[in-house]
């Protein structure tokens, strides 16, 4: 691929595109307002985990009614579209009825509400979550506020990049997704949705204080190719110049410094690009995965002791596995992770200072020349599924006024790259992948259809421990414990990222173009796995899928206010649109 070249910005803020735009060119005005996001926003997530659940919503005269019942509250929104899963597509303000009355209320008061029902539901106060949401709220408005590119992209890994920070509303069933530790001008330097593309801070340590661990012995290169003029007897570490800033002062680093172990080369080589995940970076080549003290969205994004290892341990761990998938589906293909590098200073105790060794660890990831098909431009299917249009990459982009029958070819394409391959992962080799939205590249040729996907991100890879039982022993108990899932947990989040927030997702954006498609949209997703089950076996945890038991949905909104680590999320479950019934027109026919 070629070096990092950002699109430019213009001062007109109009969209990119891949292709010469036609009618579905969105502008900004389409776009909400980041009141508006957030308002619909959280509730979606009401609706979805609370009020849903408990038959406190109705959807009637092209409205949502929803209640509140312990607040006593009565909320009403109107709709764009209805869905079939519930998931509803929200327009304008949302109002609360007053003495028989309807009046519009702002984000704010609708964020108190939702905080006064979740305090007495749960019995849990969380003093965070109205700040986390104002958070959410001012990065929203930062983002809006910002020039967007203009122009089309020249090559595909601007596309790419592209796809990757035009995200300026985030999960749209996370009640704060857009939410960051301290001030928006502290961080927009290093934020996907404001372009950032920045040189990283280089550091040279002595090498017996350098830990790092690696699957195969050419992946550190990709750290020592960043700089060239590291003194012998040190190891070069990079940096991201925010987690830098952010440890500057550490007593024991800035001792290092004094001393010589550690020397501060200053900021340098070429410049890396924030990915939507903020802290992973890519130049091109390579992804490196940061650690940053920042709290983003539910948590503390910065690499563990064990996932640094666990990363490491994965990847060998998986190369058989991931071999027989590549070979089976090849048109899929999987990230690696083959290397870690820290900094190991000695605490008080004389292991190494942990603030440290987890704060510099730097995972490197395989970048795109590795694995993608020729002559195809990645995107991030997060992009691609978008609520709105805000880049490129969007599938309104890609298919360009296309007709149904057409946008139906396109998903029946991509639902024949993505869905088997992380089926067998899990029923072949007790693998669990995370094929959501953010973890998953939709690669397209020329005309927009879907060639490859690529999965990224070990972090969220899973072992069903029955079938992996030497591995497990192999390893540490801090690093083989958070590297697992039960079956039945593994299966539930497999569902959930695979078919309620990916492919749900991105079957409703198709369904904001053929809105009378969807019915016909859910039977290509069955139509898919079915034929799985006849290739490759239908054992009983698919054929209760394919039956139409509800789907798990993640509890996004009550793990935020509980405080819970994700792997500790719970689930609601969904009504299915994979039930037969549910896809037979009134005639009786399966669509």
């Amino acid at each position: 691929m070629p070096s990092l070249t950002l699109p430019q910005t213009s001062s007109e803020g109009t969209p990119l595109s891949l292709r010469s735009p036609g009618s579905s060119t969105a502008t900004s005005a389409e776009l909400p307002t980041a009141d508006e996001a957030v308002a619909h926003t959280l509730l979606n997530c009401l609706l979805r985990e609370v009020s849903g659940p408990e038959r406190q919503s109705v959807v009637t005269d092209g409205r949502l009614l929803l209640r509140l019942p312990r607040r006593g509250v009565l909320l009403r929104v109107a709709l764009r579209r209805t869905s079939l899963l519930g998931a509803h597509r929200f327009t304008g303000p949302v109002s609360e009825q007053r003495d028989g009355d309807w009046s519009e209320m702002d984000w704010r008061r609708l964020a108190e509400y939702t905080h006064d029902e979740l305090s007495l539901r749960t019995g849990v106060r969380n003093e965070e979550f109205l700040e986390q949401i104002a958070s959410s709220h001012e990065a929203v408005s930062t983002a809006l506020a910002a020039t967007r590119p203009s122009g089309s992209s020249d090559s595909p890994l601007s596309a790419y990049l592209a796809s990757e920070q035009s995200l300026l509303f985030g999960h749209r069933f996370h009640p704060t997704p857009k939410a960051r530790t301290g001030d928006p001008r502290s961080w927009s330097a290093y934020a996907p949705e404001a372009q950032a593309s920045f040189p990283l801070r280089h550091l040279a340590v002595r090498t017996h204080l350098v830990a790092e661990e690696s699957a195969d012995p050419s992946a550190p290169a990709a750290l020592d190719r960043q700089r060239s003029d590291v003194p012998d007897g040190y190891r070069l570490l990079p940096a991201h110049p925010w987690q830098y800033e952010t440890l500057r002062e550490h007593p024991a680093l800035r001792a290092a410094l004094d001393r010589g172990d550690v020397l501060d080369l200053g900021p340098g080589g070429q410049p890396f690009a924030a990915t939507a995940s903020v802290r992973t970076l890519y130049d091109g080549e390579t992804f490196l995965k940061f650690s940053l003290n920042v709290r983003i969205t539910n948590c503390l994004r910065k690499n563990s002791s064990y996932e640094l290892s666990g990363a490491v341990a994965l990847t060998r761990a998986l190369a058989p596995a991931l071999a027989d998938l590549a070979e089976r589906f090849p048109g899929s293909a999987v990230l690696r992770e083959p290397a870690y590098r820290t900094l190991a200073l000695p605490g008080p105790d004389g292991t190494p200072d942990r603030a440290l060794f987890e704060g510099f660890g730097v995972i490197v990831r395989e970048g795109l020349p590795q694995r993608l098909a020729p002559g195809t431009t990645p995107l991030l299917a997060a992009a691609v599924a978008d609520e709105y249009p805000t880049g490129a990459a969007h599938i309104s982009r890609l298919l360009d006024g296309a007709d149904e029958q057409t946008a139906l070819a396109w998903w029946s394409a991509y639902l024949d790259l993505l869905l088997p391959p992380v089926l067998a992962a899990y029923f072949d080799h007790g693998l669990v992948l995370e094929p959501h939205l953010q973890n998953v590249l939709v690669c397209v040729s020329g005309d927009g259809m879907p060639a490859q996907v690529l999965f990224r991100d070990l972090e969220g890879t899973k072992l069903v421990p029955e079938h992996h039982a030497d591995t497990l022993a192999a390893l540490s108990p801090e690093v083989a414990g958070p590297m697992t899932y039960d079956a039945q947990r593994g299966w539930d989040r497999v569902v959930y990222c695979l078919l309620v927030n990916h492919v749900a997702e991105l079957l409703a954006a198709l369904a904001d173009l053929h809105p009378r498609a969807e019915s016909a949209l859910w039977a290509r997703v069955r139509g898919t796995l079915q034929a799985y089950a006849d290739r490759h076996g239908c054992p009983p945890r698919l054929a209760a899928l394919l039956a139409g038991v509800p789907l798990p949905a993640k509890t996004n909104l009550l793990t935020r206010w509980e405080r819970k680590a994700d792997r500790e999320a719970g689930y609601v479950r969904l009504p299915s649109p994979l039930a037969e019934d549910i896809l037979r027109d009134t005639t009786g026919r399966t669509r």
